[in-house]
């Protein structure tokens, strides 16, 4: 059975940094792209980031551009989110999932478009 785990949340200040790991069991995801995801309190799942397959490609939401770097090892099977100059507004429960189709060559970023989601890790940003 598939399974995507997440870790490395936590509480910090604003302006400090987590990193943040998803490990893949079960299978695996070296031919699918993965995609990071948050959800706040109250409000939508939400986008984050997007990594190519083969990790050559990255895409990002506009409000963590030049701050989140989504990085992948397949020998791992884990893929990472580093997370810097953290904001109160970045407080979510972070998710990763991979994309439902394999070897595909763009990003995508709807909820629907992934598949194989973990429980989630709880990151916290003081002000």
């Amino acid at each position: 059975q598939a399974q995507l785990v997440e870790s490395g949340g936590g509480l910090v200040q604003a302006g400090g940094s987590l990193r943040l790991s998803c490990a893949a069991s079960g299978r695996t995801f070296s031919t699918n792209a993965m995609g990071w995801f948050r959800q706040a309190p109250g409000k939508e799942r939400e986008f984050v980031a997007a990594i190519g397959w083969s990790g050559g490609t990255t895409y990002y939401t506009d409000s963590v551009k030049g701050r989140f770097t989504v990085s992948r090892d397949n020998a791992k099977n884990t893929v990472y989110l580093q997370m810097n100059n953290l904001r109160p507004e970045d407080t979510a429960v972070y998710y990763c999932a991979a994309d439902r189709v394999t070897l595909s060559i763009g990003l995508v970023t709807k909820v629907s478009d992934y598949d194989d989601w973990g429980q989630g890790t709880q990151v916290t940003v003081s002000s």
